[in-house]
């Protein structure tokens, strides 16, 4: 007869938003073990599994901490609740939890714009668990609401404990009534025929659930002048102006790329795909972009997650995936370049791929010599790849609007190679999405922008390259040249008027809150200090050129405080889901100039 024989849990903590899905093992029949699950429309010998969530509701409810999940806070900061910042950012676990994080703290209460908060000590800003047993947290009114409902019907548990049914499927996702109450998983199996259960169920108990940890909103800031710390967006994130559109480019950290011993210093449970998934949508999703381009985009998450979560938000999705002449395991967790537009604001006209295995083997057919053929595309030969995508908008641009004349735009989305030893290659990668992208520019007269993870720092070859169209030649890095595929040196040019769009904060003039983005970018390179930031690395590795002939740059996204993500150690953590935080700029199309 099938038997459960045990029930696991694999998620360590269950948060808001995050599926929960038991592994249960079975007995079958034939007395073999399996996962398989049994329903009700497909009975096994004539029975089934079936499945129970409860909210146990006996144990008084918690507030989180806001900086360690997975800790209950034992006081609350007054100024959060004067100054209407939202509740669960108010909570810490202890008083050096609150100090520790003071400094970034503060900035949502400046943000809210609080005076009557700004005025008060730190002392006055905390009013501990009147009981110091650290088990709840008093409000300004001095206890906690519960706020839960039944979903289906209430029993009595074994313990005497109140059980609010909450889900009938195996897998269960988490509810803002569910934060700080304890899930009970019940499984059973039951008679098909007189719909009786058969044995004992079997259960377990997850740990609290915790809100499911978000970072304080980025805003556009505007690149001169504007009204400060608002950019170009209305209530719903669109640009004001019905002629100007924004970019977001992103590096989302690919599961398979996810190692617990890369990322040890992020919980497990905020590193689990489960997890980021989520976090990462709802991240996008409030940037309002009109054309999204994501890098380390696996293969079976495109299919199964990106594109169709992003379609119900309005999104056409285009994918490249990377070759595996080098990959080795599941073809279904390589990662590539997704780019996603919205519907209503382009629609799509044509779609390049770029394959640098490709090229590289017919540079070495042309180049090296029979004996060195092998040796040069096994350095060669890194599977990463290019997604250029042309678009047509569907609004108009007042400054270049012609009768009948078509709006085009070309965007280019690519992850460069990795090793900081294959200086060459990242190079020669960088310069032949550049010469596949003059001969686009050559047949239409076409807007550009490229986006993507380089991996590559300010003032290196290959950003040097793009920002200023040649090289130095002595340049140290030319001098990474085993198989002469880059000379000779006077080839690596190229004639697109390519700016970084986070360089535009450089420029003079504007409001106070755009000279504070002006402090957080490399006097030397104009570029952000950093877009990567994991224990053993902080630099810039993304970015977002743009054809300065053809298009301006009216607002970006606020960079983010080293500061502030280090109060995690580095990224990922709860709050960011990715090693690399996201870029988004907001540009106008203009007339064309000569050079």
């Amino acid at each position: 007869m099938l038997s459960v024989i045990r029930v696991h849990l694999p998620s360590e903590i269950p948060i808001v938003g995050c599926e929960l899905t038991p592994y249960v093992l079975l007995r079958r029949p034939d007395k073999t073990a399996t996962t398989d699950d049994v329903p009700e429309s497909a009975p096994l010998e004539g029975h089934f599994l079936k499945y129970r969530w409860y909210r146990v509701q006996s144990d008084k409810k918690v507030a989180i901490c806001s900086v360690h999940p997975s800790e209950t806070a034992t006081l609350q900061c007054l100024g959060c609740l004067k100054s209407k910042v939202p509740v669960t950012k108010s909570y810490h676990c202890t008083t050096k939890c609150f100090s520790d994080a003071w400094q970034h703290h503060r900035v949502l209460h400046e943000r809210a714009a609080s005076a009557a908060a700004e005025g008060n000590d730190e002392e006055e800003l905390l009013r501990l668990n009147s009981s110091g047993s650290g088990s709840g947290v008093l409000s300004t009114s001095g206890s906690l609401t519960n706020g839960s409902s039944s979903v289906y019907t209430q029993k009595t548990g074994a313990g005497g404990e109140t059980l609010v049914e909450v889900g009938r499927s195996k897998t269960y996702t988490p509810m803002a009534d569910d934060v700080g109450h304890v899930l009970k998983f019940e499984c059973v199996v039951v008679n098909a025929e007189t719909k009786q259960n058969v044995g004992h169920s079997c259960t377990i108990l997850t740990s609290r659930v915790i809100p499911a940890p978000s970072p304080s909103p980025r805003r556009m800031i505007p690149v001169v002048g504007g009204a400060e710390g608002i950019g170009h967006l209305d209530s719903n994130g669109r640009p004001l102006s019905m002629g100007s559109f924004t970019v977001l480019s992103y590096n989302i950290l690919a599961d398979t790329y996810a190692s617990s011993d890369i990322y040890s210093y992020c919980p497990t449970w905020a590193l689990s795909w489960t997890y980021r998934r989520q976090n990462l949508l709802r991240e996008i999703v409030k940037y309002h972009a009109d054309i999204v381009c994501l890098q380390e985009v696996q293969n079976d998450h495109f299919e199964e997650f990106f594109s169709p979560e992003l379609d119900k938000h309005g999104y056409q999705a285009l994918f490249k995936r990377k070759t595996n002449e080098v990959f080795v395991g599941n073809t279904n967790t390589i990662d590539g370049c997704a780019t996603f537009f919205r519907r209503d604001r382009f629609s799509h006209v044509k779609k390049y791929e770029v394959e640098f295995n490709k090229a590289a083997q017919s540079l070495t057919e042309a180049l090296i010599p029979v004996a060195q053929k092998k040796i040069a595309l096994n350095r060669l030969v890194k599977d990463n790849v290019a997604l250029i995508v042309v678009l047509e908008a569907k609004f108009g641009n007042q400054a270049t609007d012609i009768p009948g004349k078509r709006q085009l735009l070309c965007v280019a989305n690519t992850h460069v190679s990795v090793s900081h030893d294959l200086k060459d290659v990242k190079l020669w990668q960088v310069h032949t999405l550049l010469k596949g992208l003059e001969k686009i520019a050559a047949s239409a007269d076409i807007p550009m922008l490229v986006c993507g993870d380089f991996n590559t720092v300010p003032a290196s070859s290959p950003h040097s390259l793009l920002a200023m169209g040649k090289l130095d030649p002595m340049d140290p890095d030319l001098m990474v040249d085993p198989f002469g595929i880059l000379r000779p040196h006077t080839k690596l040019t190229h004639q697109l008027p390519l700016v970084s769009a986070y360089s535009s904060f450089a420029r003079r003039g504007g409001s106070l809150i755009t000279e504070q983005q002006r402090r957080k970018l490399d006097p030397a390179s104009n570029e952000p200090l950093f877009t990567n930031c994991t224990r053993d690395f902080i630099g810039t590795l993304d970015y977002i050129f743009y054809t300065a002939d053809t298009l301006t740059v009216e607002s970006l996204l606020e960079l983010l405080d080293e500061e502030s993500l280090r109060k995690d150690t580095a990224l990922p953590s709860p709050e960011w889901s990715s090693d690399h935080i996201a870029l988004m700029a907001e540009f106008r199309c203009v007339p064309k100039t000569r050079r």
